[in-house]
């Protein structure tokens, strides 16, 4: 499929729900684009679960996100339960503008819809200049060490880093083991799970994917680690903001259509430019090459960059348009079926 036929479809879906076209825009190149980057659980693949909580009212398809509090170098959004697309957007460009005054920018997102790949919004603002951060939280589905229930969610981090020769580095990643929407992808192809991913309810590891998410949690990225990397994102994403936090967080999958997931997000953005000043790409171009010169592995074709694989994905997407996986297909046939918007030709 063409991206940006894909892209259109996911635009028109949302028009019907009564969202603007800015905002319908806005998430339509989200979704899209992590569909072309490979990250398919976290692409369009979502689209129906938020045509659901629009049509229902849980998520507000005119809501515009609004600043209650700032200063110089930060600010707090409230997203009225708007996509979460949407707010993380607003918040990029917000967090953009401050960065270019005095540096270095943070901009807390509360009470939003669940924003997706984290990663889109980090790559976004590292191809304008900025060295970015972007945390999220959920509600709980990872477990801790010593625990035999989940304790936070599992709660995203993503960085990406400007690079004016190429693609900007990016590392995108679920402080759980794996991501819950891989375990979901698992499941619905018929694989067997490894015994790393979840955590069953005697607090050991399970194989037996039926037990998620009511009976089994995440197990965290890294053990203790990932515990700990989770409970930083809950406090950027959820405690400095002021938004919710942990249980207090819906679940946009199960819980009634009505019903808001008051997810949030936190954002720190580093203006290149001006704190790494005229070095900056002279080191990065260095730090990059003595990588890539790093003695591969016996076996591998070498060391690769955080994000390299996901833009060579891209790149391959747009010279030769994009294939689906089933599940995807099935979920974008069924927000056709939604919205009465045709699914063009596959």
């Amino acid at each position: 499929m063409n991206p940006e036929r894909l892209r259109e479809f996911v635009r028109a879906c949302l028009l019907t729900t009564g969202m603007p076209d800015d905002p319908a825009s806005v998430t339509a190149a989200a979704l899209a684009t992590s569909d072309t980057m490979g990250v398919f659980t976290h692409g369009t693949k979502l689209l129906s679960g938020y045509i659901r909580r629009l049509q229902g009212g849980g998520y507000q398809a005119t809501a515009t996100p609004t600043v209650e509090r700032d200063g110089p170098a930060w600010a707090v959004l409230n997203g009225h339960h708007c996509l979460g697309q949407v707010s993380c957007m607003q918040a990029v460009q917000l967090g953009m503008e401050k960065a270019r005054t005095c540096g270095i920018a943070f901009i807390g997102v509360r009470d939003t819809g669940h924003i997706g790949a984290a990663g889109y919004y980090a790559q976004y603002a590292a191809r304008a200049g900025f060295v970015t951060m972007v945390t999220g939280n959920d509600m709980p589905s990872v477990a801790a060490p010593g625990s035999r229930k989940a304790i936070l969610g599992s709660n995203p981090l993503a960085w990406a880093a400007p690079n004016a020769n190429g693609h900007p580095l990016l590392l995108d990643i679920a402080t759980a083991a794996v991501a819950g929407g891989k375990v979901y992808a698992a499941i619905a192809r018929g694989e067997s799970l490894p015994d790393t991913w979840l955590i069953g309810p005697d607090g050991h590891p399970t194989t037996d994917g039926t037990l998620y998410p009511h009976h089994a949690a995440l197990a965290p990225m890294a053990g203790h680690k990932g515990y700990g990397i989770g409970m930083w994102c809950e406090f950027l994403a959820g405690l400095l903001p002021g938004g919710c936090i942990t249980w207090q967080i819906g679940s946009w999958i199960f819980d009634e259509p009505n019903e808001p997931s008051r997810h949030n997000a936190g954002l720190i953005l580093i203006d290149a430019n001006t704190i790494g000043g005229d070095r900056y790409q002279q080191q990065l171009d260095q730090f990059i090459e003595e990588l890539h010169n790093a003695p591969p592995a016996e076996g591998t074709n070498g060391l690769l960059l955080p994000g390299e694989r996901e833009w060579q994905h891209h790149d391959n997407a747009i010279a030769n348009g994009l294939t689906l996986p089933s599940d995807v297909i099935e979920k974008l046939q069924l927000c056709s079926e939604m919205t009465g918007v045709p699914l063009p030709e596959l």
